[in-house]
């Protein structure tokens, strides 16, 4: 069974789903793929995990890196759970380049090379924004590329991020 409940960020509202192992989803309201996997039957309901997804935000949102984390269940292929798993481990303020965690991933499987624009697509499918840092991966030259939230706020995140206020 999945639970959903809301958060108002400063950059929008934002839809959340777990199940009992963890956080399935978090998605700003009407981004692209928003609830793509939630399931049908759900229930609006306010369990343990929402309370500390919601202290976690409230820390984030206020310009810091929050101390701890969360218990995330993801859902999706093994190619999409390896990049999710890599996004995970990008430092707070700083950002990876679509290439960069290609070339992580062909290196931990023995093959010469990786597609960058695959681990585009995985990360353009990522259920869990901000918890899970999609917005930290960036084009080869640094370029702002896609976010399913929108550009406006994947910059506002970076620059949280990095000014620890706005």
């Amino acid at each position: 069974m999945q639970y959903i409940s809301h958060y108002r960020s400063p950059i929008g509202d934002i839809l959340l789903a777990a199940d009992e192992i963890g956080l399935t989803g978090l998605w700003f309201e009407g981004q692209k793929y928003f609830a793509l996997h939630l399931d049908k039957e759900h229930e609006e309901k306010e369990i343990p995990l929402f309370e500390k997804v919601k202290q976690w935000l409230d820390i984030y949102f206020s310009g810091k890196e929050p101390d701890f984390t969360v218990p995330l269940h993801f859902a999706g292929t093994d190619f999409q759970k390896e990049v999710w798993e890599i996004l995970c481990v990008i430092p707070y303020g700083q950002t990876m380049t679509y290439g960069e965690i290609a070339k992580q991933i062909a290196a931990k499987k023995g093959l010469p090379r990786m597609s960058a624009q695959a681990v585009g697509g995985a990360v353009g499918h990522n259920e869990i924004s901000i918890i899970v840092p999609c917005h930290r991966v960036v084009g080869a030259n640094g370029s702002l590329t896609g976010y399913a939230g929108g550009i406006e706020k994947k910059m506002y995140l970076l620059k949280l991020e990095k000014t620890g206020c706005l």
